[in-house]
């Protein structure tokens, strides 16, 4: 996909655009509304000029005062004694600093505003797009001919609508132009929210056009009903619609002596409900324990050398402990919250990897602590001017991958959950026996894992539970690979009649504020948990919190899998509760 200049716009541009009124419906389209009014307009100067004189008066007037003033306390006259020239600067001082108080900085205000709302999503400026556009963009889209498979309708009673009918108009003639400029390539689709200054108008003109260029139906897909200037810039970028995951809750699951209802965003039965009597295991024998036990986030960038010589003399830099307060000041300027904990060099010939661990509050801080990692990169330029960064990652981080640095060293929360489940509880509530719990779980985790070469899955389905609870809290669900390294221990105790679980979790790498965990549905499970935003008494001790409760639904999950499998009921219960008695023939596509 290459990227060609425009020809020079013919001179007779307007007379070309009468005998073209399809072009120009879309030339007016590409046109930049109206600037919206705004409150400065109603100043006889310019803003900029009238802030500046009210600020100059401001101080000037101050200065006075404070002037004629201490001149009185020298001469003992009382202050409440004030000549004329002194109550009008009074007067002027009050006058100046009501309206500075109230309209200075409106510019900047509107502007902000302005800029983060709609320019959010413009991946090229106004002028870029008009000089420069894609031949992907230009080229005429054709509709993708149906495979065979999709034509064949015989086995399906019930109607099935065509997709390749001519498509229904929308109900604004404005928003058809719009989509047949998409569907022409005459409009981006990604800047559809700053030219219209609507998000949901945007999703629903982009939707249709969607469907016109693909020749396929999205009947299903939820448009309505989500706040998609929540998204803008943050969370999604294009929308169309939206993926419906119902919410289950499991629980109470008592944990270090309080009470949580899980919420598990999933569509696998038997989820929430095996889960749901983990925790029920577990309430019956007096609670989980869980203890965090280390926390930070890592981020390591790779660098460049000339020689390996001289990578190694960085090595021994970073590592000296004499040189770590004066990076750890460099590195915590990128936020408030943001702590160098400790820097860890590889080399690997002239290649050096440094990985950067901090602690980063309540927030799960990638950002933050790739901030402070370019803080340190600059800094470090100074000294070592022959150092090429070859990129802020060098995958020894090492993030959403599977890898033995997390699997040993942590990243984000590393939580140990323990609990002694009764012997009586096992076999009322669980369906099964110490012993075969013992058994099994040596064979299948530990034994089982080993040799398939697994790489902190030493679990029965850690991952189950991680991801929908990732999932309903706002989390990264693509971080589910290493927050889900977990290792499952059970022994039989108190002469065998007992058993003691426990789950080992190194990189649960969660927060509460950020990223997805500011939309509405996310923050509602976040504040049945009670860990909603950020913690103001004790930072980061939501985000810990919400580590522990991970962990400790984690242990629940894999003792309820666990004893259905040493019991025989595992694939009972799944066709019990997730097979689906749904007639789908019955269904309109």
């Amino acid at each position: 996909m290459d990227v060609r200049r425009r020809p020079p716009k013919p001179s007779h541009r307007n007379h070309h655009l009468q005998h073209h009124p399809q072009r120009a419906s879309s030339a007016a389209l590409r046109r930049s509304p109206s600037p919206a009014p705004k409150a400065s307009d109603a100043l006889p100067l310019p803003l900029y000029l009238t802030n500046g004189i009210f600020f100059t008066l401001f101080f000037s007037v101050a200065y006075y005062l404070l002037h004629r003033w201490r001149d009185k306390i020298r001469n003992s006259t009382p202050l409440h004694v004030v000549t004329l020239s002194e109550l009008a600067a009074i007067l002027s001082l009050i006058a100046s600093f009501i309206y500075l108080l109230g309209f200075f900085g409106i510019d900047f205000v509107q502007s902000f505003i302005a800029r983060a709302s709609h320019d959010a999503w413009d991946i090229e400026d106004e002028e870029e797009n008009s000089r420069f556009l894609l031949d992907e963009d230009r080229r005429p889209r054709r509709r993708p001919v149906p495979c065979p498979a999709a034509l064949d309708n015989s086995s399906i009673s019930a109607p099935v609508s065509n997709f390749m009918d001519p498509p229904v108009p929308l109900p604004s003639q404005d928003d058809e132009d719009l989509v047949k400029s998409v569907v022409s390539g005459d409009i981006p689709s990604y800047s559809l929210e700053s030219r219209l200054g609507d998000c949901y108008r945007a999703a629903s003109v982009r939707r249709e056009a969607v469907q016109r260029i693909t020749g396929r139906s999205l009947t299903g897909l939820p448009l309505d009903g989500f706040d998609y200037q929540s998204i803008l810039g943050q969370c999604c970028e294009m929308p169309i619609g939206y993926v419906q995951i119902p919410v289950g809750i499991a629980g109470p699951l008592l944990l270090n002596g309080c009470e949580y209802s899980v919420p598990m965003a999933t569509t696998e039965g038997c989820l929430v409900a095996s889960t749901n009597r983990g925790c029920k295991a577990i309430y019956a024998s007096g609670g989980a324990t869980s203890i965090l036990f280390r926390d930070g986030m890592t981020r390591a960038p790779v660098v460049k050398f000339p020689t390996a010589s001289r990578a190694s003399e960085l090595f021994f830099f970073l590592e000296d402990p004499a040189n770590f307060d004066t990076l750890a000041m460099v590195f915590n300027k990128s936020s408030r919250f943001a702590r160098l904990q400790k820097i860890q060099c590889s080399l690997a010939g002239r290649n050096l990897y440094i990985r950067f661990s901090c602690g980063t509050g309540d927030a799960m801080g990638m950002n933050m602590v790739s901030k402070g990692v370019q803080n340190v990169l600059e800094f470090l330029q100074d000294e070592f001017p022959d150092m090429d960064v070859v990129g802020i990652s060098g995958n020894f981080c090492s993030d959403k991958k599977p890898a033995a640095v997390n699997w040993i060293q942590g990243r984000g929360k590393s939580v140990v959950c323990e609990a002694m489940i009764s012997g009586e509880v096992v076999e009322k509530v669980l369906k099964t026996s110490v012993s075969a719990l013992v058994e099994l779980n040596t064979i299948k985790n530990l034994t089982g894992s080993a040799i398939a070469g697994s790489l902190g899955g030493f679990n029965a389905h850690a991952a189950n539970i991680v991801s929908a609870i990732f999932i309903a809290t706002g989390q990264d669900p693509a971080q589910n690979i290493e927050s889900s390294h977990c290792i499952t221990m059970m022994e039989a105790i108190n002469d065998g009649k007992d058993i003691h679980v426990s789950v080992t979790m190194p990189c649960i790498e969660v927060g509460t504020v950020g990223g997805g965990t500011q939309l509405a549905s996310q923050s509602a499970c976040l504040n049945l948990l009670g860990v909603k935003g950020a913690c103001r008494e004790s930072p980061a001790a939501n985000s810990r919190l919400l580590a522990n409760i991970v962990a400790g639904s984690v242990l629940a999950g894999e003792l309820s899998l666990m004893s259905a499998i040493a019991a025989g009921q595992l694939v009972k219960s799944h066709m019990k509760y997730n097979r689906s008695s749904r007639d789908m023939s019955t269904i309109t596509s």
